[in-house]
């Protein structure tokens, strides 16, 4: 399949290209900055420099395409800066625009599917209570335009396209700046998110949101979460951060910390137990890690394995 990915150098976009290669598919990756192309540089993949929110330059990459996957995001740099509004305008942007801009110029082109991402922690606070996909999105101030991406994702569909939509759990990874950080603040014994001790978080590898990606080349369409088999209590969450590092369990932050974080903080602190069943009944698709329990082991065992001064 000749597959066109936007994001495609970013934590998700990386690990994306080298799996649908291996699987023969012809990947045009469009990047914002040629420079970092070269992660992504690779036998039968095409790489091109395209501005996101100029559709003239999206339509001779879009044109024989069969499939798109949008990953593109702007995340802030750090998450200090997550907490600020401001750090995610131009994420709201890439939402609101880029993407329509996609679909505009995939339906003019013909292509057949259209993958779009999204993320799952913004179902409302159910506490133990499970989610499907069938619960509304209740997204706070500062990531409501992820609603119009999906409604994009939904036109796309409505023009007789199959559109996949991914709401992905929150992210961990090596080279995630957020988990490098909820480190930090656990060697000081401090838990890095809000929440109290029996809300659940849904969270989800880095490696298993791209095998998500993959697999939805072939998913009927519709929407999907894509998290772990076993979301965990926060409690549960930073003592296995904490196992994984030989480090005591961290300080879990009182409640009105919270508060202090803005429509950050109040979506982080909810409890969120999300089901990725329909995912699981859909496709082959199974996370190489059930929970975080084992995902953090894996981190820990790539962060003390870099050399001295490694990224």
């Amino acid at each position: 399949m000749r597959v066109l990915i936007t994001g495609a150098t970013g934590v998700i976009g990386r690990r994306l290209v080298p799996l649908l290669t291996a699987s023969g598919h012809e990947v045009t990756a469009l990047v914002r900055a040629p420079a970092r192309a070269a992660v992504i540089a690779l036998p039968g993949v095409t790489v091109l420099a395209a501005d996101l929110f100029d559709r003239a330059q999206l339509a001779a990459p879009m044109r024989g395409q069969e499939a798109v996957i949008n990953l593109a995001t702007h995340i802030p740099s750090s998450s200090f800066a997550m907490m600020v509004p401001i750090a995610w305008r131009q994420n709201d942007r890439i939402r609101r625009e880029a993407s329509a801009n996609l679909v505009d110029v995939a339906l003019q082109a013909g292509v057949k599917r259209f993958v779009q991402e999204s993320f799952a922690p913004t179902y409302p606070d159910r506490g133990a209570q499970w989610i499907d996909e069938n619960v509304a999105l209740a997204p706070s101030a500062y990531n409501r335009s992820l609603l119009d991406a999906e409604r994009q994702a939904a036109r796309f569909a409505g023009r007789g396209g199959v559109a996949v939509v991914l709401r992905f759990g929150a992210f961990y990874g090596p080279d995630a700046v957020q988990t490098r950080d909820m480190v930090k603040l656990a060697r000081l014994g401090l838990a890095a998110l809000p929440g109290v001790r029996d809300a659940y978080l849904s969270s989800l590898a880095h490696d298993d949101a791209a095998r998500a990606a993959a697999a939805a080349l072939a998913l009927p369409g519709g929407t999907y979460n894509v998290v772990d088999d076993e979301p965990l209590t926060r409690r549960e969450f930073f003592d296995a951060l904490a196992r994984a590092f030989a480090l005591k369990p961290p300080r879990l932050p009182p409640r009105f910390v919270a508060a202090l974080m803005g429509s950050v903080g109040e979506t982080l602190a909810r409890s969120a137990r999300i089901s990725n069943r329909k995912l699981r009944g859909h496709s082959d698709w199974a996370p190489l890690y059930p929970s975080a329990r084992e995902g953090f082991v894996a981190v820990a065992a790539a962060l003390t394995s870099k050399p001295p001064g490694g990224g």
